[in-house]
């Protein structure tokens, strides 16, 4: 294999596939990039198992060929270097990579393409297409609320409900439950529903940048791998087999108080109250009534006890009683405040003892349920 490239682009391709290269494994290659040329572009491919990252970048191609090479050490390499042109050649004896920049120059030790894990690919099944900015909006609003651990797997994962031109993402880790639902670009031919790890989704919307094509992802007949195909990206993602939760049964249908606030002022407060919450097991309280009329108030406190307590007071519009109390961890209600985004945001309530839902007034699209601390009143 030999070509050149411009630093630029292979750097920006290397940070582009780095993410899915494999840092804990019990298979050395899959810390390896995969260079190869591919109809004069220069392709390069990581995998770890679980998801594939492959890109394409434009090269001047004089013979063809692959190999790969340690992911880590190629990228800084080539990041150090000067913004000038490349040429990458395949050696056969030591086995690897000479590069050449400028005035600078090195021997990159690697192995056989053959060696490396196959790159899965998705050559059929069903397709959808979504606006990029839905996307991205859609995987911010729930992927956080995702399981961080594999104790139940497919709660480490976003489950994709798919039926015409409606699509739903659903995320839940046992604590708080995210639901969107949005417009797909293009209608899908049958209804599709599966469990794609949160990670990926993540990973796809890191990616998205400036497009503005819309995203094409293809789910196989199987339902065992998923392909999300961006400008000059591919991404193949094992799905999570299993049954996930009956979301819809989680959200409570009715409530018994309802209290309305601005974003930024509960976000603000919420953010105070967790200072002192850290060393108090995480708790917010949070107890809303209604001052004159329709008009309200919404106290947020937290304590410690060695440490001290702290107390906060937002304007609230206050429906339901003389008075509402809940109590959130404080992490779960500030990610939750924080995606909702400026405006007018919903928290409705039926006892301390029961989950409580936020949404925002502006935006039906989104509705986020949140289990509740048990505190002493």
């Amino acid at each position: 294999m030999r070509l050149s490239c411009l630093q630029e682009n292979l750097s920006r391709g290397l940070s582009v596939v780095g993410r899915a290269v494999a840092t804990r494994t019990t298979l050395p290659i899959t810390q390896n990039v995969l260079i190869s040329t591919d109809q004069s572009r220069l392709k390069l491919s990581a995998t770890n198992l679980e998801i594939a990252i492959s890109t394409w970048i434009g090269a001047q191609v004089e013979e063809e060929g692959a190999i790969t090479a340690p992911a880590r050490l190629l990228t800084e390499f080539v990041s150090s270097l000067p913004s000038e042109r490349i040429d990458v050649d395949a050696t056969a004896q030591p086995k690897g990579l000479a590069l050449k920049c400028a005035r600078f120059e090195a021997h990159i030790n690697g192995t056989d393409a053959e060696d490396f894990p196959p790159i899965p690919t998705v050559e059929s099944g069903v397709v959808a297409t979504v606006e990029p900015e839905i996307l991205r909006e859609a995987i911010s609003h729930v992927a956080f609320a995702a399981a961080t651990e594999n104790s139940r797997p497919v709660l480490a994962g976003i489950k994709v409900e798919m039926t015409g031109l409606d699509f739903t993402f659903a995320a839940a880790d046992g604590f708080r439950l995210a639901v969107f639902k949005q417009k797909l670009a293009s209608a899908v031919d049958e209804d599709l529903s599966f469990i794609v790890p949160a990670r990926a989704l993540q990973e796809v919307s890191r990616l998205i940048g400036t497009q503005q094509e819309p995203i094409e992802f293809m789910v196989t007949p199987t339902k065992s791998q998923v392909l999300f195909r961006l400008d000059g990206v591919e991404i193949v993602s094992q799905l999570i087999q299993g049954t996930f939760p009956n979301y819809s049964q989680l959200i409570p249908e009715e409530y018994d108080a309802r209290v309305v606030v601005e974003q930024a002022a509960f976000l603000r407060a919420t953010r105070t109250a967790s200072i002192f919450a850290r060393d108090g097991n995480g708790i917010v309280r949070l107890k809303a009534s209604a001052a004159n009329g329709a008009s309200g108030r919404l106290m947020i406190s937290s304590q410690a006890e060695e440490l001290g307590d702290n107390q906060g007071e937002i304007d609230a519009t206050f429906e339901g009683g003389e008075e509402s109390k809940i109590a959130f961890n404080s992490k779960y209600l500030a990610e939750v405040l924080d995606v909702l985004g400026q405006g007018e945001v919903a928290l409705e309530t039926t006892t301390p003892s029961s989950p409580g839902v936020l949404r925002g007034i502006s935006n039906d699209s989104y509705v986020h349920v949140v289990m509740p601390m048990f505190v002493q009143w």
